[in-house]
């Protein structure tokens, strides 16, 4: 008999190790699908994922688990980068590459990242906030994020994006 995703399971949020990338490099893959219907080149993402465990200034994962049918399994994915602001002399803490496994949705999984690297910014005298970006028609993920504390900061992004490989 299977256990409910967060009956009795509390989640554990941790670094993310080398051995986590395949995974994380695969669910990049399935939220740009979900979110932005993108077909990503999977060894472009791999390679891509690879860069943050090689290159730590690039960016820091951390994982989501909790125990399931008495094994550990991993539900959720964040990505932390940083950004220097000069007008507030501090970095600001970017929140990407968000994903959780669709049988673990609406269990506090994203909740629990948040928290998790909302504490360790809140930690850390340089840091000046926590930032993310979202897309127009993704109200869902917009509810959470407000129920969070976090506000519409009112900018749009543009981008030029380059043809690489």
């Amino acid at each position: 008999m299977s256990t409910a995703p967060d009956a009795g399971n509390p989640l554990v949020v941790r670094a993310a190790r080398a051995g986590d990338a395949a995974l994380i490099a695969r669910w990049m893959i399935a939220m740009a699908w979900e979110t932005e219907h993108k077909a990503l080149a999977p060894d472009t993402v791999a390679r891509g994922v690879r860069a943050v465990f090689e290159q730590p200034a690039r960016g820091r994962y951390f994982i989501a688990e909790r125990t399931v049918d008495e094994r550990i399994a991993t539900v959720g994915v964040l990505m932390l980068t940083h950004e220097w602001s000069d007008w507030r002399d501090g970095d600001w803490w970017w929140i990407q590459s968000v994903y959780v496994d669709p049988a673990h949705r609406r269990h506090g999984v994203y909740r629990a990242l948040y928290e998790h690297v909302h504490a360790l910014a809140k930690a850390s005298p340089d840091v000046c906030g926590l930032r993310l970006y979202v897309e127009r028609e993704n109200a869902n993920a917009q509810k959470t994020y407000a129920s969070l504390g976090m506000s519409d900061a009112g900018y749009a992004i543009y981008e030029d994006e380059f043809a690489r490989r």
